[in-house]
């Protein structure tokens, strides 16, 4: 209801009657007191107005109070963990469980005390450098410089990264759990490098040193019950000291030219190589060649020498009349004389086309056309007879003999 409603009585909320001033705060607070008064029994009057006794009053708001402040005691117990984090559960200071994921409850404080441990993010330790572009960040020469197996100096950066494995282990086995894996880290560092040569840390086993450095660092962990788990670790930068680095780069290109050098002596060989063993192989076939054919001709020979002979036993007359034959012929036909034979008794000019034949037997082997001949046409055919019966003779009697 409105202040200026009719039917108000120009009655104010504090109950004053025809004053268009503020209220009064002394009135105000003592009516205030006396309700509390009332509530606590603190009221000294004779009696309450539904007939109980102050005394009653006074319990029942102390009751009141009471059962409110326990609901919101047991209230604060609930909690909520995240898939991502661990509770770890303190009883009077001391571990009790490890809530999963999830809504819980747990006696409230001073009793019980929860511990939210998030063991999924990864954290990263550094040795040798410090990243970020805080103050202090950068080369750490204190932990970066090691000394190697053979006596050596490197400038060694090693990053790792790792998350809580047990989160009761990571905060109850070990006071400053961070700080002492660091320092686990660096002594891990040290004795794998010591324990190898600077050429093997600077070339090929860096993969290598990575891993005997997250083994050793692992089983140190273990043996602490840190509660952490090491995910990987990474050289970011291995070098030899500022001071030699010039030196030591002469000597890597010296080692980069051997390299490529033999290199190119395999590239060499593995050329030259397959061409002699072709070469090689080659002359073998072409030997092998020649031997059968060798062999093949001579077993040849030697057969046709036997069936020649088998027919000279058979009829020997006429085996050498056939071999005399085909001497001559072959003779023969590969010679550029021309036998005339004529009669003495004529007295006809003979005329020989020497150039024509000589050109002939050149461009053929084809026998000699003696009717080309310009002999008189008197005497052509009588000379072309005598010389073929001549002939005839002549062998023949070659061939009686």
């Amino acid at each position: 209801m409105a202040w200026n409603e009719p039917g108000n009585g120009d009655k104010d909320p504090w109950g004053n009657r025809g004053n268009d001033g503020p209220p009064d705060l002394d009135e105000v607070v003592r009516n205030m007191q006396r309700k509390l008064g009332g509530i606590f029994g603190g009221n000294k009057g004779t009696g309450t107005p539904d007939g109980g006794s102050p005394s009653q009053g006074g319990l029942f708001g102390f009751g009141v109070i009471a059962v409110i402040a326990i609901i919101v005691w047991l209230l604060s117990g609930i909690y909520i963990v995240d898939p991502a984090e661990r509770g770890v559960v303190l009883r009077f200071g001391q571990y009790h469980s490890t809530a999963m994921p999830g809504p819980h409850w747990h006696l409230p404080s001073p009793i019980d005390k929860v511990e939210i441990v998030d063991v999924d993010g990864i954290r990263t330790a550094e040795i040798g450098y410090r990243s970020g572009g805080t103050r202090g960040s950068g080369s750490v020469l204190s932990e970066s410089l090691m000394l190697t197996q053979d006596e050596n100096i490197i400038d060694l950066k090693v990053a790792m990264q790792y998350r809580v494995q047990d989160a009761a282990d990571y905060l109850f086995n070990v006071r400053n759990p961070d700080v002492v894996l660091r320092q686990m880290m660096e002594s891990a560092v040290r004795e794998t490098v010591g324990r190898s040569k600077m050429d093997f840390v600077l070339t090929e086993g860096r993969s290598a040193v990575a891993n005997s450095i997250e083994s050793l660092l692992q089983n140190m962990l273990d043996e602490h019950d840190a509660g952490l788990l090491i995910t990987s670790i990474n050289l970011q930068d291995v070098q030899p000291p500022e001071q030699v680095q010039s030196a030591f780069a002469d000597v890597v290109k010296a080692r980069e030219d051997e390299v490529r050098q033999k290199n190119q002596a395999e590239a060499y060989s593995n050329d030259i190589l397959p061409k002699a063993r072709g070469r090689a192989f080659r002359i073998e076939q072409e030997a092998e060649a020649y031997k059968s054919e060798v062999i093949a001709k001579a077993q040849g020979d030697a057969s046709r020498f036997t069936q020649v002979m088998n027919a000279y036993e058979q009829a020997p007359a006429i085996t050498r009349e056939r071999l005399y034959l085909d001497t001559m012929e072959s003779v023969y036909s590969k010679s550029q004389k021309v036998m005339v034979d004529l009669d003495g008794n004529g007295s006809n000019v003979l005329y020989l086309p020497l150039d024509r034949m000589t050109s002939s037997s050149r461009n053929s082997s084809s026998s000699l056309d003696l009717n080309s001949l310009n002999y008189p046409s008197s005497s052509s055919t009588t000379n072309s007879s005598s010389t073929t019966n001549s002939s005839t003779t002549d062998s023949r009697s070659r061939g009686g003999r």
